[in-house]
């Protein structure tokens, strides 16, 4: 009797092309400038994937249960204008000092925790579409802090920012906050995506809901629990915005939904929904923020092309997606 030799297994392009174009989007930095490796620019381009990244994490599950958040980036300008003005109104009370600051992050999260709670009220309870009520609500959050603002900037006390922006520029042995917080968030949601029934649940439903309901997974609540999430990351990524600028506007956080996204879709999650991987958002959050890097410190391609290069991989991500099965 003839043996046949097993068959490999085929390695999936959904997998290799996220982590083959961050290679080279290393080696091209590395090459077009002497200072890209370099410990600040390092550094840099971590902590600024850091606000995305949160985000993204958030949007990947979203996504991975079939649904989508078009309002994020409005949603955390709102958040970020309604964290300044209770901190402003507090500090004759409070004064300048470590309770006014956690009474602006106990703001943030409990903001951005009602916002996504609304959104996922309206998409699983009264049964309207997500794009239409992250639409919507994206402009009523826009709207809200222009007019929070008056048309202009929302800023903090001057004294109040100064003690909080260590939030942001300190850290523990050289690494800011906004990546250590960035990484936690990270290994929760990748253990959470891939050892628990949440996760689990998240890609039956983005499946096929149906198979799922007669599966006993209670798909309403899952999908509710996705947006609840996504919206507290999005206080989270917040907390750790305020302190860079102190200031919030209608230009706050713009397109910052179309970057978790894309992140969350040039990583391998399935925009259909059905599969997510959390460390693929990863790579894809440092792949954007890498082409925006490496544009600013060469004169290799004009940094106005930007958009139009991460349009080009985010088509490429969703070919990949169709051509392969998608892996671990």
């Amino acid at each position: 009797m003839t043996v046949k030799p097993q068959a490999r297994p085929k390695v999936s392009m959904s997998v290799i092309g996220p982590i083959a174009a961050l290679i080279v989007l290393i080696v091209m930095g590395a090459l077009m400038n002497p200072n890209f490796l370099g410990v600040d620019n390092i550094s840099n381009v971590l902590s600024r994937s850091a606000f995305i990244g949160i985000i993204a994490v958030g949007m990947t599950f979203v996504i991975t249960a079939g649904g989508l958040d078009l309002s994020v980036g409005s949603m955390a300008a709102f958040v970020a204008g309604l964290m300044i003005l209770v901190m402003n109104a507090a500090l004759p009370s409070l004064g300048v000092g470590v309770p006014i600051i956690l009474l602006g992050m106990a703001t943030a999260l409990v903001a951005g925790l009602v916002a996504g709670w609304l959104n996922g009220f309206l998409i699983t309870v009264l049964g309207i579409e997500a794009f239409i009520v992250t639409l919507g609500s994206m402009g009523i959050y826009r709207s809200l802090v222009t007019w929070l603002a008056d048309g202009g900037t929302l800023s903090l006390d001057f004294g109040l920012r100064t003690f909080y922006q260590p939030v942001f520029y300190g850290g523990i042995l050289g690494v800011s906050w906004p990546i250590i917080v960035f990484a936690v968030v990270v290994i929760v949601g990748e253990i959470a995506m891939r050892s628990s029934v949440f996760g689990r649940h998240c890609a039956a439903i983005g499946s096929n809901d149906q198979v799922a309901k007669y599966s006993s997974v209670r798909v309403g609540r899952v999908r509710m629990a996705t947006y609840v999430i996504l919206g507290l990351l999005v206080g989270v990524a917040t907390i750790m915005y305020v302190p860079r600028l102190g200031s919030a506007s209608s230009s706050t956080g713009v397109l910052w939904e179309l970057e978790a996204i894309a992140a969350v879709i040039i990583g391998g999650t399935l925009l259909k929904g059905g599969f997510g991987r959390v460390w693929g958002t990863v790579i894809g959050v440092l792949i954007l923020t890498l082409i925006g890097n490496i544009l600013n410190l060469t004169d290799f391609v004009s940094p106005y092309l930007n958009g139009a290069i991460q349009g080009l991989i985010i088509v490429l991500a969703v070919v990949l997606q169709r051509e392969s099965k998608p892996g671990v």
